[in-house]
């Protein structure tokens, strides 16, 4: 019996050893197997959102660190972010690439943009799927994929909207046919072939550019001959001449003073206008982006627009507000309405939401009067984009002018110091002149006269009233291009400054503050950011020294205390040298984008050449200023200054002297900038 308890508990020994030993070698075949197999690699600009697996180790290639590979949130990110350039933000890789976990999880509100590890992440209001990136290793348990799988790269559109929308407009077209005249009914059909032909516009419809087409001919859904289109434009109760008898001043009437309007008709444009509204899902945005602006809409009130056109108006304004995604941490809004004279409808501040707004849009009522478009863009310049309006700092303004026709009054004049102030100009024209009509225009290429730039991307021409709808996307695309809003890029944010300033023993340490008081007046006067423009400096003797570079400080104020910490060197005078070496230790850095100036403030001769360096600078972009003082050789500041040289070299005879060169240094930085060609 002895025997046989003791063998038994031997038996289950060894056999409960063999077990354990057994699932040893199991899970070190399994950490074996996964460590042997690939880990699939991915490219810097893939999103999270391509990948359709929830939880995935890959591995990032190097140089995911690159500003066009955009980051949204902190911490937890956006899954419209690069997943490498997420992980880069978070600290989990570097520069060099290497392994990352990422997991998915819920959507949600505020992302919050940051700076860190060289990648600037930005802030988003909403998404509907965020992600985790955290150290390449596998969680236990869980079983990773040697392969991703990702999505199709088309968006799958609502197939039932358009049928339910074809449908009803039928039914609309059936009701009203029996009390509708000929005309009329054409009208109807012409309306309705605009709308049955267009996109149904929802979040998950891409962004549609192309510039809608007029239609040619429109088949009757109750008979099978087809019948010409009359279009819009040419439903007009006066013509031109009548007009100008009957309302004096007025360029065009369409449809003011009717009070009956036919049944028909009538019906045609309200089911065109509902189901332009309700394309939107409350609360959905066309766009998941970062779209930052402060945007002012010039709404034509003038009495040529006629009262359903002013509708239709309003009905595109509401879905521009419910497209863009209105909100404090994105796009602001307010409207302008002109016609003698311009009024403040509400401004940025008014409302924060696109329900509040677009329910506010509706019950604007229409001013009258002309179409005084310069007048109203000279009202925007001088009151709308203030700090008490609601205006941002950090946010480019935009004025979206939409014209009935054309204006009544000169613009050349009134945009130019609207673009000189930085704000983005665009046209949104309807219904452009007739032959006929093209001698009653005050400005000829009054579009290309106020536009941003001259290249079509400021403009956008809509042949009908009732093709409006079809411009929704393409405008609230434009305007949330930020990287293309050159009119935000004033003189004043968009440069990089790398001042090059003299430290010889002839300075002296009095002087030498002197100098760095200039330097800091000058630099106060700009816009500082990362994104703005970004100071630079650097301290030259016989010897050089970067005192800071572009992407030191981020602050008007971190700058100005940077300035005030350099501390004088003393020595000999190599200003050639030092042309050279902040051409390779500030300029090369310089962003893409940037307009790069040097100004250099020196003393005296140099002991070694400056024409061969400055020639260098000038040819790699660098627009350079020479400001001498007391012993400095005219000929020497002439030879680095950029051409016309008196434009760009200043000469005074004591140090104490120099705060008078700081305003016309900005003057001739800021004129040299607007000078540049628009197109």
């Amino acid at each position: 019996m002895k025997a046989t308890v003791i063998a038994t508990f031997f038996g289950v020994s060894l056999l409960c050893t063999y077990a354990a030993k057994e699932t040893t070698k199991k899970m070190k075949k399994a950490k074996l197997y996964f460590a042997l197999t690939d880990v699939p690699q991915i490219d810097c600009d893939v999103k999270a959102g391509k990948i359709i697996n929830p939880e995935f180790i890959a591995k990032c290639p190097p140089g995911c660190q690159d500003v066009k590979y955009r980051v949204y949130g902190t911490d937890i990110y956006a899954s419209f972010s690069s997943v490498c350039s997420a992980a880069i933000h978070s600290g989990i890789i570097d520069n060099t690439g290497g392994k990352i976990l990422v997991q998915k999880v819920a959507g949600h509100s505020g992302y919050r943009g940051s700076f860190s590890n060289g990648v600037r992440s930005l802030s988003l209001p909403r998404w509907r799927e965020s992600f985790l990136v955290s150290e390449g290793k596998p969680r236990k348990g869980v079983t990773y994929p040697s392969t991703l799988e990702y999505s199709s790269s088309k968006s799958t559109a609502v197939k039932s909207e358009p049928k339910k929308l074809e449908q009803d407009l039928k039914a609309t077209k059936s009701a009203d046919t029996a009390n509708a005249s000929e005309k009329a009914s054409e009208e109807g059909d012409a309306v309705r072939k605009e709308y049955q032909t267009s996109p149904v516009l929802t979040p998950a419809t891409q962004m549609a550019t192309t510039t809608p087409t007029p239609t040619t001919t429109t088949t009757d859904p109750s008979t099978t001959t087809p019948k010409p289109t009359t279009t819009p434009a040419t439903i007009r109760t006066t013509t031109v001449a009548a007009a100008a008898k009957t309302r004096p001043g007025l360029h065009r009437v369409r449809d003011i003073g009717s009070s009956s309007v036919h049944p028909a008709y009538s019906s045609v444009v309200a089911a065109a206008s509902t189901m332009e509204t309700d394309s939107w899902k409350p609360g959905l945005s066309l766009f998941d982006t970062d779209c930052k602006v402060d945007l002012s809409f010039l709404m034509d009130g003038s009495w040529s627009i006629g009262k359903r056109r002013f509708q239709l108006q309003k009905h595109f304004l509401g879905n521009v507000a419910q497209a863009l995604g209105i909100g404090s941490t994105g796009p602001l809004m307010g409207i302008v309405q002109y016609g003698d004279d311009p009024s403040t409808e509400f401004n940025l501040k008014t409302y924060a939401n696109s329900k509040d707004l677009r329910n506010a849009i509706e019950k604007i009522p229409q001013k009258g009067g002309l179409s005084n478009v310069g007048k109203a863009l000279s009202f925007v310049n001088k009151n709308f984009f203030s700090d008490a309006n609601g205006n941002r700092g950090g946010a480019p303004n935009v004025v979206v002018v939409i014209v009935d026709g054309w204006p009544t009054d000169r613009v050349e004049e009134a945009s130019r110091l609207a673009r000189e102030s930085g704000i983005n100009i665009f046209f949104v024209t309807i219904e452009a002149a007739a032959e006929s009509e093209k001698q009653n225009i005050i400005e000829p290429n009054f579009v290309d006269k106020a536009v941003c730039r001259t290249n079509g991307f400021y403009s956008i021409n809509v042949p009908s009233w009732f093709s409006l709808h079809k411009v929704v996307q393409p405008l609230v695309k434009r305007v949330c291009d930020t990287d293309r809003l050159v009119c935000s890029k004033t003189c004043l944010n968009s440069a990089d400054i790398g001042f090059v300033i003299d430290g010889s023993s002839s300075v002296g340490t009095s002087n030498f503050r002197t100098v760095l008081q200039f330097v800091a007046n000058i630099s106060k006067e700009f816009e500082i950011s990362d994104t703005d423009t970004r100071i630079g400096a650097v301290q030259y003797t016989y010897e050089q020294r970067l005192e800071f570079s572009f992407d030191k400080y981020s602050t008007k104020q971190d700058v100005l205390s940077a300035i005030k910490r350099i501390s004088y060197w003393s020595g000999g005078t190599s200003t050639g040298a030092a042309i050279s070496y902040a051409s390779e230790q500030l300029f090369s850095k310089s962003k893409p984008n940037k307009r790069k100036i040097m100004i250099l403030i020196t003393d005296g001769r140099s002991y070694d050449d400056v024409r061969v360096p400055a020639m260098a600078a000038h040819r790699n972009g660098v627009i350079a200023y020479s400001v001498g003082v007391a012993w400095a050789a005219q000929d020497e500041l002439e030879a680095i200054a950029t051409d016309p040289d008196k434009e760009h070299s200043f000469f005074v005879d004591e140090f104490d002297n120099l705060y008078r060169f700081v305003n016309q240094l900005i003057q001739n930085i800021c004129t040299e900038f607007n000078s540049q060609p628009r197109n």
